[in-house]
C-alpha cells in the first residue's frame, strides 16, 4: 500500500546514509542495505533473542549504547542487560599488547580475521576471545574468582600514588603543572595510564574535583550517560564551581587525547 511504499523509499534512500568513511572502514554500502529489514523489527528480535542473558562485547560500551537508545525509541525498552567487556579484560591479562582492538587480540591468538566488521564473524570471533581470555586467566591467577579480586584492588587508584617520569615533561603542555581530575570510563586508556600521562607531562592528578582543579577529564561513555542526564558527582561538584567563577575546564576523552597527542 501507500504506507509501505512510503517506508520503501525512506530506506532505499536513508536519511542517514552510511558516509565514504564508515564504508571505508567497515566495507558496508548504502547498496548492501536497501533491502534491509527495520530497526525496530530487528531490534525486538534481538531483544527476544538476547532476554535477559549477559552479554560479551568488545568495547562493550560502545555497543550497549547503542542498543540502549535504540529499543528506548522504537519500542520504549530499558536494556539493563549485564555484560562483559572482552576490552577491558584484554588490557588486564595482555599487558604486553600496546593495543587492544579487536584484530590485535585476535592476531595475538592467532585466529582469523578477514571477515571482520560481520555481525556473525564478529560474535564467533569475540566469544572464542572470552574464552582464551578466560584460559589466559585461570592459568595466572588460579580461578576467575581470584582475577576478579585482583581487578577489583587494583582498580583502586590513589592519584598521590602516580610519579611522573621528569624525562618527559613538557612546559608548553595546557597540561603542566595543572590540577586535573578523571571521571567516567576512558575508550582508549586504562585510568592509571592516563593518570601516568598527565604526571609525566608535569600535571597533577588529583582524586577529587576542588575549587583547586583545572581540568576535569569526562570518559566518552560518561560523557554519553551524562547526556542522557545521569551526571557524576564530579561533574555536577565541576558545573558548580564554573557557575561560581572558578577556572575549571570540563574536557571530553578525545579533547584530552588531542592535548597529549594520542592519536587513535
Amino acid at each position: 500500500d501507500g504506507i509501505e511504499q512510503e517506508r520503501f523509499q525512506e530506506l532505499i534512500n536513508p536519511q542517514y546514509p552510511i558516509d565514504s568513511f564508515i564504508t571505508e572502514l567497515t566495507g558496508i554500502t548504502n547498496k548492501m542495505l536497501e533491502e534491509a529489514r527495520f530497526e525496530e523489527e530487528v531490534m525486538i528480535d534481538f531483544y527476544n533473542f538476547i532476554n535477559d542473558s549477559i552479554v560479551i562485547a568488545h568495547n562493550a560500551h560502545f555497543d550497549i549504547n547503542f542498543i540502549y537508545d535504540s529499543l528506548l525509541r522504537v519500542h520504549n525498552i530499558k536494556f539493563d542487560n549485564d555484560f562483559v567487556d572482552t576490552l577491558r579484560i584484554s588490557r588486564r591479562l595482555l599487558t604486553e599488547l600496546k593495543h587492544h582492538k579487536l584484530k590485535d587480540i585476535a592476531t595475538y591468538f592467532n585466529f582469523e580475521y578477514s571477515s571482520a566488521h560481520r555481525a556473525a564473524f564478529d560474535a564467533e570471533l569475540t566469544f572464542k576471545i572470552f574464552e582464551s581470555l578466560r584460559e589466559v586467566a585461570i592459568k595466572e591467577y588460579g580461578t576467575i574468582q581470584s582475577f576478579i579480586e585482583f581487578c577489583k584492588k587494583s582498580s583502586s587508584l590513589n592519584a598521590k600514588d602516580i610519579v611522573g617520569d621528569t624525562s618527559k615533561i613538557q612546559v608548553n603542555n595546557l597540561l603542566y603543572d595543572k590540577v586535573c581530575v578523571l571521571t567516567g570510563k576512558l575508550e582508549y586508556m586504562t585510568r592509571k595510564e592516563a593518570m601516568q600521562t598527565i604526571a609525566d607531562i608535569g600535571g597533577i592528578n588529583a582524586n577529587g574535583v576542588t575549587k583547586k582543579t583545572n581540568y576535569l577529564i569526562l570518559g566518552n561513555f560518561d560523557y554519553t550517560t551524562n547526556v542522557k542526564g545521569n551526571k557524576s558527582t564530579k561533574l555536577r561538584k565541576a558545573e558548580k564551581y564554573i557557575l561560581e567563577g572558578q577556572d575549571l575546564q570540563i574536557l571530553s576523552e578525545n579533547a584530552f587525547y588531542d592535548l597529549i597527542n594520542i592519536k587513535m
